[in-house]
Formats: C-alpha cells, sequence, structure tokens
C-alpha cells in the first residue's frame, strides 16, 4: 500500500515526507513502547503505529531501518524532532485517530499485520514469499 494511501485512509496529515508519498509499506505495526519495537520489529517496508511523540521514535526508527511513522491522537512531534526525521528520510503523519481505530481501518483496506518471526529470528517483521 503506498503512504499517500495509508494517510487518505486514515485521515492523516504528511507532517514530514510528502515526497514519498509514492513508496510502498508492506504492513503495519502499533506500539508506544520503544523498547518492544527494538526487541520484535524489522522496520523495513513497515509503517509503525504510535503515540509516543518524542525523539525516541525517530532514533528508534533509525535502530531498526524504519522510514514511515504515523502518530495517533492528533500527536505532533516537536519541529526540531520532525527537522530529525526529514534529515533521515523518513515519512511521518499524523491522525486524530486512536491507534486501535487506524489499526483496524487499515488493516480492512489489506495492509497486513506484522507477522510474528520469534522462533527463528528473534524479530518480527514482514512474511517473505518461500521461494
Amino acid at each position: 500500500m503506498k503512504v499517500r494511501d495509508i494517510a487518505k485512509i486514515v485521515s492523516a496529515k504528511v507532517l514530514v515526507g510528502e515526497d514519498k508519498l509514492d513508496k510502498e509499506v508492506l504492513a503495519a505495526c502499533g506500539a508506544d513502547l520503544m523498547s518492544d519495537v527494538l526487541a520484535y520489529v524489522n522496520g523495513k517496508d513497515l509503517v509503525l503505529l504510535t503515540g509516543l511523540a518524542n525523539i525516541q521514535v525517530i532514533r528508534t526508527a533509525e535502530v531498526i531501518d524504519l522510514w514511515c511513522i504515523l502518530l495517533v491522537r492528533g500527536k505532533v512531534l516537536p519541529k526540531n524532532v520532525l527537522d530529525l526525521a526529514r534529515e533521515r528520510g523518513m515519512v511521518v503523519m499524523s491522525t486524530g485517530q486512536s491507534i486501535y481505530e487506524a489499526s483496524g481501518l487499515l488493516y480492512m483496506q489489506n495492509l497486513p499485520p506484522i507477522s510474528l518471526e520469534t522462533e527463528r529470528s528473534g524479530k518480527i517483521g514482514v512474511d517473505q514469499p518461500s521461494a
């Protein structure tokens, strides 16, 4: 699903990364605890839904190669944090919906959740097609 479609589905405002609206996102995950994101999420081509609106979100995204963040409950990052996200080539959006509402809407439009792969890799990520 393209970033522009995600923004439209959840009525989000794009705060940073307007030039990346045609990039594809393969799955979604939601978390407010960045320690859980670090422990269980592989960020490649995922959108992270979160209510945490501080620099930890951007720093966590950097560590796991995540480039698309959707802030929920109308949260907005401070300007200096948005500037950092812009420098790192990320997309940051904000919606007034709750994490539950936004996740449900995206799921209903066929954006899958991340899959559990903890037995194999200790990470959660997008299922890769088998060869």
